[in-house]
């Protein structure tokens, strides 16, 4: 029988007014150090975003998510964050801010295929 991996996750969150405290999921990061995975994936429900923040720019959200997701798989033009080792991007990516893109805490797991677990967690809390 096949070892599974150790893979730990976060939920990707909306937080329109930070001082509200009041969030919706959007995505979902995965890193599994073993299959060198780092990925995630983000969806944005605009009319659900406009009914939570009427003044919210869905753009701007969309960008920082773009962000996120350059940082995630080491883009060029990532910045100075980019070019981290994965491990490193991951806590980068899922330390404590109060912005309007946060992380949840971060959850572990074990799984076969990393890229899998990553589609079914989306699927499950976004």
């Amino acid at each position: 029988m096949q070892e599974k991996d150790l893979f730990e996750y976060a939920v990707i969150r909306v937080v329109p007014r930070v001082e509200r405290e009041e969030f919706f999921n959007v995505g979902v990061v995965l890193y599994c150090a073993k299959q060198k995975f780092l990925k995630m994936l983000f969806r944005i429900d605009e009319e659900r975003l406009q009914v939570f923040c009427s003044n919210c720019d869905v753009h701007d959200v969309n960008e920082y998510l773009v962000a996120f997701e350059r940082i995630c798989t080491g883009s060029e033009d990532a910045g100075p964050i980019g070019i981290l080792p994965i491990a490193e991007r991951f806590r980068w990516l899922t330390a404590t801010r109060s912005t309007v893109v946060q992380t949840s805490k971060v959850h572990p797991g074990f799984c076969d295929d990393a890229g899998e677990m990553l589609h079914k967690l989306f699927g499950q809390l976004v």
